[in-house]
Parts: C-alpha cells; sequence; structure tokens
C-alpha cells in the first residue's frame, strides 16, 4: 500500500516511469470501482475496462492533486469515474 503512495508523489514529481509501475498495482482495484458503479445503473453506458482505462487516463495528468495515500487515490478514481458516467 504504501508502495502506491511512493509511485503517486513519484508521479507527481515529474517521474514518468512511476506510470508504468503503478498501473498493474491498482488496475484491479480500478476494475472493481468500476463494476460497483456500472453495475448500478450505467451497465448499458460504457464497458468496465472502458471507464477504467478513461479514468486512469485523468488520474495520472492531475497536477493539483497532491496524492497523500492509496485510499484517497481510489477515492478520487471513484469520483473521476461517476463524472465519467455523467458525462
Amino acid at each position: 500500500m504504501a508502495e502506491v503512495t511512493k509511485l503517486l508523489e513519484d508521479l507527481q514529481n515529474g517521474k514518468k516511469e512511476s506510470l508504468d509501475k503503478l498501473l498493474p498495482i491498482v488496475y484491479d482495484e480500478l476494475r472493481r470501482v468500476a463494476h460497483r458503479l456500472l453495475s448500478n445503473e450505467y451497465a448499458e453506458t460504457l464497458p468496465t475496462t472502458a471507464l477504467v482505462h478513461e479514468a486512469y487516463l485523468k488520474l495520472v495528468k492531475q497536477h493539483s492533486v497532491d496524492w497523500e495515500n492509496r485510499g484517497q487515490f481510489f477515492a478520487i478514481a471513484a469520483q473521476v469515474m461517476r463524472r465519467i458516467l455523467v458525462d
């Protein structure tokens, strides 16, 4: 868990290679979050994988977020996914 926080900090500090290490670690959890959101009311809107990829791209481009920990990352990820579905 501390590894995710460290990779987020490295990414924020401009270490782009952190991106390659981060995705495999967070991918399964992002899919679970996306699946929960899609199972409610958006099931026919977007495939789970597409939602995860779209959200991940938005998350890693965040420059104004001061990543504190893994929990914050997934909370913001869920919020980003909901916004994608609404849009």
